[in-house]
């Protein structure tokens, strides 16, 4: 009954035209940590946050259709996804998590692009959206231009974009190798991380996360201990999560 009630509020407000925060009372978009994942629900799949420690995961969206790939800003208050249902294409969404709006980067008819992958570049100023077209390019928010494809110069940090890298400066990324994950450095030098694991990501700049089945383990990169994210209770198939770390302290004076 309350799953019923809480569809047909953001229903009717989506009608309106009205939003709300979708993390109010649980965190502050911005200046708290948090992280954001699919999960399935009985219309499809949907995106859901949850704090560092665990604890219940906070519904964040609620279509009647399928979202995937959600990447968070680097700033930490927009959550970029796409969107897709049965006999439709896919698209590509925002949704600001301190006002609970939503926008569409949407793809010129023209170009004949489906989107695959999204992500933000690291100054958090532009969207790249890999596509069977090419790698196109958005003026994040609050900004609005005509998407274009990305140019020669900037096919290297477009595509690095996409990676998951690790370490601060960063040193290695993440990439899946066989049925896991392994790192692989500048050198090109492959290493295994995690045997039967799943969509890796960056946990901070000190540690990197990744799922095994419905488990997500946090491992530091540096001295610490492997931890497991409890929640309760526990979503349906959880995966590609994206986390933010939290704003930095301010520079004491």
């Amino acid at each position: 009954m309350r799953r019923d009630v809480r569809s047909l509020l953001a229903a009717l407000l989506a009608v309106s035209g009205c939003s709300l925060p979708p993390l109010r009372g649980k965190a502050e978009p911005g200046r708290d940590a948090y992280a954001v994942f699919v999960a399935d629900t009985p219309g499809g799949s949907d995106l859901f946050a949850v704090l560092p420690a665990g604890g219940s995961p906070v519904q964040l969206t609620y279509s009647p259709v399928a979202e995937s790939s959600p990447k968070l800003s680097p700033d930490g208050t927009t959550v970029l996804f796409l969107r897709s249902g049965p006999g439709t294409h896919r698209s590509v969404w925002l949704l600001n998590l301190l006002s609970g709006n939503e926008r569409e980067l949407v793809l010129p008819r023209a170009w004949k692009a489906e989107p695959e992958r999204s992500a933000w570049s690291r100054d958090g100023r532009m969207v790249y959206v890999r596509t069977s077209a090419g790698t196109a390019r958005f003026a994040a928010p609050p900004a609005r231009s005509a998407p274009g494809f990305v140019n020669a110069p900037e096919a290297a940090q477009a595509d690095s974009s996409f990676l998951v890298l690790v370490g601060a400066p960063a040193f290695a990324a993440v990439t899946a190798c066989g049925k896991g994950i392994c790192t692989v450095g500048a050198d090109g030098v492959s290493t295994p991380l995690a045997a039967s694991a799943r969509d890796a990501t960056r946990w901070g700049a000190d540690s990197v996360g990744w799922f095994e089945g419905e488990r997500f383990t946090i491992r530091p990169l540096g001295p610490g201990h492997v931890r497991i994210l409890e929640w309760s209770p526990a979503p349906a198939n959880p995966r590609e999560l994206t986390y933010f770390p939290g704003a930095p302290p301010p520079p004491s004076s």
